[in-house]
């Protein structure tokens, strides 16, 4: 569960990426933060060292999203397999969308990246699109007024 109350659920490739991420902060960047903290300490007078100072906030800043990571990797449900009739975390769905046809993915909250066509399912297209099948047609409200999708084909 993360800190609101609900499990995080995503699929498999996406827990890959947060036990990457989270084993380089640990093995790469936290160490590398801590020398440049003792290098710096090492310096002399603290009250003035600008150095000492944005070490110290990068390790806190490190430091917060390695207990983050803890938690979410600690909690979290694979999704890893879903049935093919219906949208669910973990399918590649094809849309229909303003006269062309995109693939998007469906993924876990933490794994959303617009850009890519990763969609979580908590987001409002992802809410819209929960449960659907091939032929169904979801309305949701974006910043430039409600747009029309279809549901092509779900893989």
């Amino acid at each position: 569960m993360d800190t609101n109350g609900h499990q995080m659920v995503m699929t498999k490739e996406g827990l890959e990426e947060l036990k990457k991420e989270f084993e380089e902060l640990n093995s790469v960047k936290r160490p590398a933060v801590v020398k440049r903290l003792s290098d710096a300490r090492d310096l002399g007078d603290l009250s003035e060292n600008s150095e000492y100072a944005t070490a110290k906030q990068d390790l806190a800043f490190i430091d917060g999203r390695i207990a983050e990571l803890e938690d979410i990797l600690h909690t979290a449900k694979v999704v890893s397999s879903h049935g093919k009739q219906q949208i669910s975390i973990g399918c590649k769905v094809t849309l229909h969308v303003r006269g062309k046809e995109d693939v998007y993915t469906v993924v876990g909250e933490w794994e959303a990246d617009p850009i890519q066509k990763k969609i979580s399912l908590e987001s409002p297209l992802g809410k819209a699109l929960s449960g659907k099948k091939p032929g169904d047609s979801v309305e949701v409200e974006a910043p430039a007024g409600k747009i029309l999708y279809k549901v092509v084909h779900i893989e």
